[in-house]
C-alpha cells in the first residue's frame, strides 16, 4: 500500500498533463458558453481544506449567477434554483463544472481519487474525519465515499468511508472508484441541491 501512495503520485501527475490537453477543447466550449449566458467569471474558486488540512481554493466552471451570495454553499441558499444559471444546472448534473480540477490535481493541491475536499466551514465532517485518518490524504475529484451515497448519506458515515479509503488505498480500490463514478455520473445518481445542509459538497 505505501508503494502505492508514491505511484499514485506519479499517476496523478501525468494523468492531469494528459488531461488538460485532452479535455482542454471541451473546456473552451463550456467556457464560451457561459460568458454567452451570463456576465461574470468563467471559473468560480472556493476554499476547501486538503491534506493535513491545509487550506485551499478548488476550481470549478461557474455554475451560479453572479448575484448569488457572495462565497454562500448552495445548501445555505434559501432558493437555490433561482441562482444557478441554465448551463449551470446541466454541468452540474453531468459533473462537467468539475472538470477545472485537473489543475488542482496537477498543483497537487488534489488527486484524481481521495475525500471530497470539506467546504472550509464543513467543521463536524472535518472533525469527524480527524477521528477516522480521512485528514491524512489529499482530497480527491472522486472518492469513496460519493460512490457509497454522495449527497445522500450522514456526514458520519462520509468520514468511515473517507477514513476506510485512507487505511486501504490500492490499486485495485482506485479503479473500483474510478468505473462506480462513471456509472453515478452517467446515471446523475447521488446528487442532491439545496435539501441536506450536513453534507452536501457540490456547490
Amino acid at each position: 500500500m505505501r508503494g502505492y501512495r508514491y505511484i499514485k503520485v506519479v499517476i496523478d501527475f501525468i494523468l492531469s498533463i494528459l488531461l488538460c490537453i485532452l479535455l482542454l477543447p471541451i473546456m473552451v466550449v463550456i467556457a464560451v458558453t457561459i460568458r454567452i449566458e451570463s456576465k461574470g467569471p468563467i471559473f468560480f474558486r472556493q476554499k476547501r481544506i486538503g491534506k493535513n488540512k491545509r487550506e485551499f481554493y478548488i476550481l470549478k466552471f461557474r455554475t451560479m449567477k453572479i448575484n448569488t451570495p457572495g462565497n454562500t454553499p448552495t445548501h445555505m441558499l434559501s432558493n437555490p434554483e433561482m441562482y444557478i444559471t441554465k448551463i449551470g444546472k446541466f454541468l452540474r448534473k453531468t459533473s462537467l463544472d468539475e472538470l477545472p480540477q485537473v489543475f488542482n490535481v496537477l498543483k497537487s493541491e488534489m488527486s484524481f481519487i481521495g475525500p471530497r475536499p470539506a467546504l472550509w466551514n464543513q467543521y463536524d465532517l472535518i472533525k469527524e474525519r480527524d477521528t477516522t485518518g480521512a485528514n491524512g490524504i489529499k482530497p480527491g475529484i472522486t472518492g469513496w465515499a460519493q460512490v457509497n451515497g454522495r449527497d445522500e448519506i450522514p456526514i458520519e458515515v462520509i468520514a468511515l468511508y473517507d477514513g476506510e479509503y485512507a487505511h486501504k488505498i490500492s490499486l485495485w480500490l482506485d479503479i473500483k472508484i474510478i468505473f462506480k463514478t462513471f456509472s453515478q455520473v452517467s446515471k446523475a445518481q447521488g446528487i442532491v441541491e439545496g435539501t441536506n445542509p450536513q453534507n452536501h459538497i457540490h456547490v
